[in-house]
């Protein structure tokens, strides 16, 4: 398959919610394929399926030189105490800001053959698995900022080239 083109915020498939993926379901070795060779470019630390333009519940993750991938993710688990840290969007090119996110998350899900997987990790992990899980819910992370940042936030994306 092939690295696939970033949906930029705007696009309607970034605020909709991902179907599940039955597993067994032939589009999903295509998709995963996508997932991967999309996030191995320098700089990604996760690609969810919407942002591809697929409406299906999946994500890849490339994380301090670990790349893969998990179908079906689902928050099972956040703790501590929430964080001020910088983020950014692949779907928001260009900008970063302050959002506030746990520093510890788990997700559960399962691989290509429906068996279970289990991620966790602190840090920038635990940033990308929240983000990720984020993005299949039909959310974009400039959603989740203080009122005042987000103002700032939409007025600098609307001033954006690519907006």
């Amino acid at each position: 398959m092939a690295e696939r083109e970033i949906r930029l915020f705007g696009d309607p498939v970034l605020r909709s919610v991902c179907d599940a993926i039955v597993p067994g379901d032939k589009r999903a070795d295509a998709l995963v394929t996508d997932l991967l060779d999309t996030v191995r470019i320098p700089g990604r630390a996760g690609v969810a399926a919407n942002q591809i333009g697929v409406g299906l519940r999946a994500f890849s993750y490339n994380v301090d030189g670990e790349v893969g991938y998990i179908i079906n993710p689902e928050i099972v688990e956040v703790s501590g105490d929430p964080e001020l840290v910088d983020e950014g969007c692949l779907s928001v090119p260009g900008f970063y800001f302050p959002r506030l996110r746990y520093p510890f998350a788990r997700v559960r899900g399962i691989d290509l053959d429906g068996n279970p997987v289990e991620l966790s990790g602190e840090g920038l992990m635990a940033q990308a698995l929240q983000h990720e899980v984020d993005h299949l819910n039909g959310h974009l992370y400039i959603e989740g900022l203080e009122p005042e940042t987000k103002r700032e936030a939409m007025r600098a994306i609307r001033q954006a080239p690519w907006y």
